[in-house]
């Protein structure tokens, strides 16, 4: 009997592993981004106080496009983008969330950063 490998259990052990090396401070906190075969969904995260600051997501009433699709992505990030902005928040770490950086996670970190987002 052929195995299928658990691919989402490989892509949290590559988020544990990013994550003990990095973490959100009121400063600067962590752009988390979460992405399921529909959807993508971007959070503000201060870990220290274990509080999301801003969040966005596909499913949100300011998204036009299709939530599977790159264009959907970046309007995220730039939504995203835009409610930091307006808790006073410019710099953030990126946190990919252990999906590899092309496609859906890359279109949302470039519209974060066309956002005004610094990372």
């Amino acid at each position: 009997m052929v195995k299928k490998p658990d691919t989402n259990k490989a892509r949290i052990k590559r988020h544990m592993r990013v994550r003990n090396k990095i973490s959100g401070t009121a400063e600067r906190p962590r752009l988390n981004v979460f992405r399921s075969n529909t959807n993508i969904y971007a959070q503000v995260i201060d870990d220290l106080s274990g509080k999301t600051l801003a969040s966005a997501s596909s499913l949100d009433k300011e998204i036009t496009a299709n939530g599977g699709n790159k264009e959907a992505a970046k309007e995220v990030g730039k939504l995203v983008a835009k409610r930091a902005a307006d808790k006073g928040i410019t710099e953030v770490v990126f946190d990919r969330g252990g999906y590899v950086y092309h496609g859906r996670v890359k279109e949302l970190a470039d519209g974060a950063r066309e956002g005004g987002l610094k990372f």
